[in-house]
């Protein structure tokens, strides 16, 4: 059975992951539509922002005061391993692709990645999957949807 820690890690990196890149290659996109944007953008994300998540969550669970040294750092280290690993996967189809079949690609995975954990999170809860992955992916498609228009705003102005 898989522990509470390794399960904070590996939820919140994988569900930020692929939140925050698909947002992030979406917007530069739309701002850009630059190749080497997007990817150093992915780079930048596994990097940075897995390091920050794993800091976030290392210090909510030392707030929590109810976990021990271990757990903490094993929430610590899955979510940094989780958010890195899943964020890298999205520069697979950047280097494979054109970018806007990139991005398309990048979607779909993306949404895959979501509905099949969405999906495991619904049975272990005895909750209908269907209502799970519509509310998860619904709240992903909102972040895209800004994220992009944020790209078409930024890309309109002149500096």
């Amino acid at each position: 059975m898989i522990n509470h820690s390794f399960k904070t890690g590996f939820s919140f990196g994988l569900t930020s992951g692929v939140v925050t890149t698909l947002g992030l290659i979406v917007g530069l996109h739309a701002g850009t539509h630059s190749k080497i944007a997007v990817l150093g953008g992915i780079l930048t994300i596994a990097v940075a922002d897995a390091f920050s998540d794993a800091l976030g969550i290392h210090i909510s669970e030392e707030s929590e005061v109810k976990h021990t040294s271990k757990e903490i750092w094993q929430s610590t280290i899955s979510t940094f391993l989780a958010k890195f690993l899943f964020t890298l996967t999205f520069a697979i189809p950047i280097f494979l692709f054109s970018l806007s079949k990139a991005i398309i690609v990048s979607l779909v995975w993306g949404f895959f990645l979501l509905s099949i954990f969405s999906f495991y999170l619904a049975k272990i809860q005895n909750k209908a999957p269907w209502k799970v992955i519509t509310e998860h992916l619904l709240i992903a498609l909102v972040v895209i949807t800004i994220t992009h228009y944020l790209g078409d705003l930024i890309s309109s102005i002149n500096f």
